[in-house]
């Protein structure tokens, strides 16, 4: 230590301050690279990962400028240089383990995060996490030895002042990028893996620490008499089971397949190549949407806002809006208490639960969420082989994700309730270059437009080998498949490009199209029965739960559900938008301006009593989306104990080595076990699931 020379500028209060930023600056790419895997897609992306860490880290540190006196100034960078290097190894600690950054939740449940620890706190440690402190004991000893001697001399309050404010400056140029490459990054907050991609770990704290408070304090204003309020809403709007219907699927397993970004319009759509030859888009989904074993709803609008794919699933599991800013699943997701569907089933009917996604579980925060729900099983991309050629951004596609699923699939018990979150179907509709390509291509100038469809061929192919499989299984006899759109693929900025494959005109194209666009899929599938059809009911995502209730044999009057059952005879036909907008079945409210469904025609001069009904209309929609949101953003279903659910503890799903716990289930029920891999004698299905690539169909004589 005695022979040390360090350099001049070191003995200066901004030498010394500049050898801290660089060295956490460092600290942090170092993390970046080693520790974290944050998916940088781009050359921005680079630019923005090396950018992020230098706004926060200067502002922070620059807060010991501010103080006069020289050991206090010192100790003072010291210690915030401490915490910020303690905060980044600690979230280092804890994605080793949870592959997930730490929240201000998770800090103040820290017993907990230590006990999910528990013994594997030592397999968690790295000899090279010696890095991320070294440097302060070595640091420490200079100024203590005097190697490097602390400037007397206090820097300058208009200087101090700049350096905070350039901090704030390269921040907002910051962010700026961050926006232009991820748009509502802040707004939509799709995962927390992208928030300290794009800004940070110091930032990413923050900024949770400021949607906790929020929360909180929304939260800790609310009262059992707001939760009554809500209930008296949900019971003068609950729709009793039609008998005709009502427990026809009582016993069987659910399997919902998530139809990414699949709209209505592609349902029965032929798409022309450039001779003129019509395609077929999805066949094997147009035969089950015309099959009698088939509830097929042709005006079922999607009801999302910026949570796009969450919020669809807030909607079909919990019949609850997501929020009107944000996504539910990322703000409350880890939080509040829900009723949703996979607690429902398993309280009432012995239902096991699993969800199955080729993507990260952080994503829109499911591997929280999912435990609030009451999921018993997450299978997300660490239980799948996914490498470059198989998978995209989004996740792994859909042939290899719905083949990789089978070995989970076949070893939960029966009856269960499942969800499969296919991906492929997602902009930017660019992903087959390889043997799935070929389906024709679209020819518009709008190239997002003009993939669009074979992406959605391909989707429709994957979920055609899916049945297959559940046939040779035996699992489709003895399960409800539903089948659903989450949001629109093609955005209404880019309606008008389409306007011409729909067989209208981009110059009269008027909001009334635009709201009909924001119809998708929604078909339940009952094999062995035939009173179903095309069903010309107007309803909505929120509507889907109580359907489905119903059909199990599950009376939803108990609950507090905002949709109503869509085969009920007293469905309203009222289909809330996320802005106030809404449908009905013979007038559409859209943009402010007011459509007849049978003409497409604006009505600018309406009538007195069309005026009232309007008005109506408007306050019932208002009154359904505020209660949500005083549901949501009160945790209000805490109160509530009409239903006789038992509190949920989402610390009993452990979503790590879940295969294992299954199997050890299952060794464990013996004979009693019902799962496929049971009724197998014990032997894998796996080998009964066929796939083919595009070509293979194509030389079969497929269209």
């Amino acid at each position: 230590m005695k022979n040390i020379k360090t350099p001049a500028f070191l003995n200066k209060r901004l030498g010394f301050f500049t050898l801290l930023a660089v060295l956490f600056w460092a600290k942090n790419i170092f993390a970046y690279f080693v520790d974290f895997n944050l998916g940088i897609e781009s050359m921005r992306q680079y630019i923005i990962l090396f950018i992020n860490p230098i706004a926060t880290t200067l502002f922070l540190l620059s807060i010991a400028l501010y103080v006069r006196r020289t050991k206090a100034s010192y100790i003072t960078m010291i210690v915030i240089y401490l915490l910020m290097s303690l905060l980044l190894f600690a979230n280092v600690s804890y994605y080793r383990e949870f592959t997930d950054f730490i929240t201000i939740n998770t800090m103040l449940g820290a017993g907990k995060v230590a006990s999910g620890l528990g013994e594997s706190a030592i397999r968690l440690f790295r000899p090279y996490d010696l890095l991320y402190f070294v440097d302060i004991l070595v640091l420490v000893a200079l100024l203590f030895t005097k190697k490097i001697k602390m400037d007397i001399r206090p820097v300058r309050a208009r200087m101090a002042f700049a350096i905070s404010t350039l901090s704030v400056m390269i921040f907002s140029g910051n962010l700026f990028l961050a926006e232009v490459d991820r748009p509502e990054l802040l707004t939509r907050t799709f995962s927390r893996d992208y928030l300290v991609k794009y800004l940070g770990i110091n930032a990413f704290t923050v900024y949770d620490g400021v949607q906790t408070y929020q929360a909180s304090q929304v939260r800790a204003q609310a009262s059992a008499n707001d939760m009554k309020e809500a209930e008296n809403y949900v019971k003068s709007h609950y729709a009793a089971p039609n008998s005709d219907y009502f427990g026809m699927a009582k016993g069987k397993n659910v399997i919902y397949i998530h139809l990414e970004s699949t709209q209505q319009f592609l349902i029965d759509y032929k798409l022309k190549d450039e001779e003129g030859k019509e395609h077929e888009v999805m066949p094997f989904i147009n035969s089950l949407y015309h099959s009698k074993s088939t509830f097929s709803f042709d005006n079922f609008f999607h009801q999302v806002k910026a949570g796009k794919t969450s919020d669809a699933e807030t909607l079909m599991d919990n019949s609850l809006f997501g929020l009107n800013q944000g996504a539910l699943m990322t703000q409350l997701g880890g939080k509040n208490t829900f009723q949703s569907a996979p607690n429902i089933l398993n309280q009432t009917l012995g239902y096991s639960s699993a969800v199955f996604h080729g993507n990260a579980g952080t994503f829109w925060n499911r591997n929280e969420t999912y435990k609030r729900w009451g999921y018993q099983n997450f299978f997300d991309a660490s239980y799948y082989d996914v490498n470059d050629s198989n998978s995209f951004q989004y996740g792994l596609h859909d042939k290899p994700f719905f083949e990789q699923s089978v070995k989970y699939l076949e070893q939960l018990q029966q009856p269960f309730y499942s969800k499969f979150i296919a991906v492929s179907n997602h902009f930017p509709y660019s992903q087959f270059t390889n043997d799935e390509a070929g389906f024709p291509m679209a020819d518009t100038n709008d190239e997002t437009i003009n993939g669009y469809f074979a992406t959605a061929n391909y989707l429709d192919r994957a979920v055609e080998e899916f049945f297959n499989y559940l046939k040779a299984s035996g699992l489709y006899d003895n399960s409800v498949i539903v089948l659903y759109g989450d949001h629109y693929g093609i955005s209404t900025s880019r309606n008008k490009n389409l306007a011409e494959l729909l067989g209208k005109d981009k110059e009269t194209w008027s909001g009334y199209d635009d709201a009909q666009m924001q119809r998708v899929p929604y078909m339940i599938h009952i094999p062995g029965q035939s009173k179903g059809g095309i069903n010309h009911t107007y309803g909505g995502q929120v509507d889907a739960l109580p359907t489905l209730l119903h059909l199990l044999g599950v009376d939803t009057k108990d609950y507090i559900q905002l949709g109503q059952d869509l085969l009920s005879k007293q469905h309203e036909q009222l289909v809330a938008f996320r802005d106030g907008d809404f449908v009905t079945d013979k007038y559409t409210y859209y943009g402010g301006t007011l459509y007849d469904n049978a003409t497409a025609q604006a009505i600018t001069a309406p009538d007195e009593q069309l005026k009232t009904q309007v008005t109506k209309w408007k306050d019932e929609v208002g009154k359904q989306l505020a209660t949500s949101d005083q549901i949501n953003n009160g945790d209000l279903l805490r109160f509530y104990t009409g239903s006789n659910l038992k509190e949920l503890d989402p610390e009993k799903f452990n979503y790590k080595n879940a295969l294992d716990q299954l199997g050890k289930q299952e060794s464990k029920l013996g004979n009693k076990s019902t799962s496929v891999y049971s009724e197998h004698g014990n032997k894998s299905t796996q080998d009964l699931y066929q796939s083919k690539t595009y070509k293979q169909y194509a030389a079969e004589g497929h269209k």
